[in-house]
């Protein structure tokens, strides 16, 4: 990497360097050398650990088990940005077709709709047909949907709805689906109310949910970063950024230098006027920590990222407020975890009590004090998955509840205590013996996972590129970005491509933020829905 201090002499000799190795930074990389004049040799993604994709993960071996933290559900006419990317990344599998095409491909052979969505007693399957509202349920929904962002400020979600509004399946439904808590603001959940107003009417069956063939790691990040790389793009990982220079002068403020440690030692990388820095603030998954069968995971109270980003605003306090987002690990933690099968038993027997097949959905256990949900892909789900061999994933929303069956606290919990608890849920007890002889239960637990859906207020994120910055832009979960949703790949990639384009000039638009809310027919979908 360059340290060189000579004048550049065109804005094809500018360096770019990206703080993180997420979707966000990949996405960035990919625009610019497709979108812009800037040779693949002269971006650089700067990484803490050694792998890159960020939330995007997905790892293991059929023999040491597979591990991923999170999935990601994606939604076709919401995704404008996402899809105007990948459908210009070849495929690992086939270069002549897009990473888009392969996901069509596998969402048309595997089309999505759920009918075990919630599991009552005795794995009794729930009619969810109806969301139950009463009147006052509608109509402070409603509300929600007409009132200006900038008058709900930090209100949280509990402090909208009555409390029988958390009664109701359709909170059931959006909760799990969304990883919303009462706690969470309730002007990011009006931004979901609008984003996603056409899914209202069939959040109960997932039917406009699309997913990449195997986990996103697999599907997504490796076939961008082998496009990068193919360009030149320079991927230098075990490299934690801790802070930066950033210089006031009459023109705004410009980074000067990038400071890092790598392999324990400090080093500093001289940032020219002419060179751009794009910095991931926060990253959901950071101080994630696995556990195994036979131990449980930490719980973790900082990040990298976080620490990063208050670094930077001790000095510029315009750039934000990370302590609204990163303070609050007892309100934005949860634990998930990871199935390897050696046998299939277990995963039929899902299928029996569900009726659903491997990639129909999420099912999420009502009675559950950890208020678990799992996720059964299709399969394979990994690359390199044997046939025989299969995976599933799952989560819980109370980490602090003891479970009905394991008298403990989730976070708190071993791989074989969570998979004891959910054969419980499953009236697979009987079983138990035989699924941990041939079963790797991973759990993760994850303190920021949903620390974007915190209340905040105007200001707390930064701007994509703020007032007065010459050569910074913020990216990620934790830039702010009109009108769009944290919580998915597309806000990442958004946040992006409006970095790009501003800090470059490209001579193209960002695709618009879709406004399904505002279609006739899809208010009246809606407004049906309400009244089932």
């Amino acid at each position: 990497m360059s340290n060189e201090s000579t004048p550049r002499q065109d804005g094809s000799e500018r360096d770019a360097y990206f703080v993180g190795g997420g979707i966000a930074s990949l996405a960035g990389a990919a625009f610019l050398v497709r979108d812009s004049e800037l040779p693949g040799e002269n971006v650089h993604v700067l990484e803490k650990l050694d792998v890159m994709g960020g939330a995007l993960d997905g790892a293991g071996s059929p023999e040491e088990g597979y591990v991923i933290r999170g999935g990601r559900m994606m939604n076709f006419p919401t995704y404008e940005c996402t899809w105007d990317l990948l459908e210009t990344i070849p495929s690992l599998e086939d270069r002549d077709k897009s990473i888009k095409d392969v996901m069509d491909e596998f969402n048309e052979a595997h089309q999505t709709y759920a009918i075990a969505r919630l599991l009552g007693d005795d794995q009794d399957v729930l009619d969810v047909s109806s969301y139950d509202f009463e009147m006052e349920h509608r109509l402070s929904l409603l509300q929600l949907v007409l009132t200006p962002e900038e008058q709900l400020g930090d209100t949280r979600i509990e402090e909208w709805f009555s409390e029988s509004f958390f009664e109701t399946p359709f909170w059931h439904i959006w909760a799990t689906t969304f990883a919303f808590q009462p706690w969470h603001s309730v002007a990011e959940m009006r931004r979901y109310m609008h984003r996603f107003m056409h899914e209202f009417p069939r959040l109960n069956t997932m039917e406009g949910i699309h997913r990449t063939k195997y986990n996103q790691y697999d599907s997504m990040v490796r076939p961008i970063r082998r496009w990068l790389e193919d360009h030149g793009v320079e991927f230098r990982g075990g490299c934690e950024v801790t802070d930066m220079d950033i210089v006031p002068g009459r023109d705004g403020k410009t980074v000067e230098t990038i400071h890092y440690e790598a392999d324990g030692t400090a080093e500093t990388i001289d940032v020219e006027p002419t060179d751009l820095v794009f910095v991931t603030n926060g990253s959901m998954t950071d101080g994630s920590d696995l556990g195994s069968m036979t131990e449980a995971p930490e719980l973790n109270t900082t990040g990298a990222s976080f620490e990063l980003w208050k670094n930077i605003v001790e000095d510029n306090p315009e750039f934000g407020t990370p302590s609204a987002f990163a303070d609050h690990v007892q309100e934005t933690k949860w634990p998930s975890y990871t199935v390897t099968l050696d046998e299939p038993d277990l995963l039929e027997h899902i299928v029996e009590v569900t009726g659903e097949a491997p990639g129909n959905g999420l099912i999420t256990f009502t009675e559950s004090n950890w208020l678990m949900s799992i996720v059964v892909a299709a399969q394979p789900h990994f690359a390199n998955q044997p046939d025989d061999v299969k995976v599933f994933w799952g989560y819980g929303l109370f980490p602090e509840e003891e479970g009905n069956h394991v008298e403990k606290k989730m976070e708190n919990c071993t791989g074989e205590e969570i998979l004891e608890e959910l054969c419980y849920h499953l009236g697979y007890l009987d079983e138990l013996p035989a699924v941990l002889e041939d079963a790797n239960c991973i759990p993760c637990n994850m303190p920021f996972i949903t620390s974007h859906f915190m209340p905040r207020t105007p200001g707390d994120r930064p701007d994509v590129v703020p007032p007065g910055s010459n050569n910074l832009a913020f990216i990620g979960q934790f830039a702010e970005v009109p009108r769009d949703v944290v919580f998915t790949v597309e806000y990442s990639v958004r946040s992006a491509m409006m970095a790009v384009y501003d800090l470059m000039d490209v001579d193209r638009e960002v695709p618009a933020v879709s406004t399904h809310q505002y279609e006739p027919e899809v208010l009246v979908d809606a407004a049906k829905a309400a009244f089932r």
